[in-house]
C-alpha cells in the first residue's frame, strides 16, 4: 500500500512537472518547438501516470518515482524532453557466459538507464 509520504512524494512530483511546462522554453527559441515540447511533456506525464496509478508494490513505485525524477532533471539539463537514447551494438555486451543472442538480450535489459524503462512501454 502508498504511504502518505509516498503519496505527497508522487503529487509532489506531478505538480512539478506542470510547473515545469508552463516555463519550458524550446532550445530553438521557436514558439511551435516549444508548443510541441509542452503538449509532449503534458501527454507523457498523464500518460505515466495513469497508467502508474494503481500500483500497489512500493518497490515499483520507487521504481517509478525514480524514472520521473532522473527524466525531469535530464529534461532541465539538456533542455530536450524527450528520451535520450541509447545505442548498444547487437553483441556489444560482454555476457557473463555464454555468447547466445539471449543472454544479449538479458543484459541489454538489465543495462537500460533507468530513465528509459517506461519509454519503450509506451511509445
Amino acid at each position: 500500500m502508498m504511504t502518505t509520504a509516498t503519496r505527497q512524494e508522487v503529487i509532489g512530483l506531478y505538480r512539478r512537472i506542470f510547473r515545469l511546462v508552463r516555463k519550458w522554453q524550446a532550445a530553438s527559441g521557436q514558439m511551435e518547438d516549444t508548443i510541441k515540447e509542452k503538449q509532449y511533456i503534458l501527454n507523457e506525464a498523464r500518460t505515466l501516470f495513469q497508467k502508474n496509478k494503481n500500483l500497489t508494490d512500493t518497490d515499483l513505485i520507487k521504481q517509478c518515482i525514480d524514472e520521473c525524477t532522473a527524466r525531469i532533471e535530464i529534461g532541465l539539463h539538456y533542455q530536450i524532453p524527450y528520451p535520450r537514447p541509447i545505442h548498444l551494438p547487437p553483441m556489444g555486451l560482454t555476457p557473463l557466459r555464454g555468447r547466445g543472442l539471449r543472454s544479449q538480450e538479458k543484459l541489454r535489459k538489465f543495462s537500460k538507464p533507468v530513465y528509459l524503462k517506461s519509454h519503450d512501454e509506451i511509445s
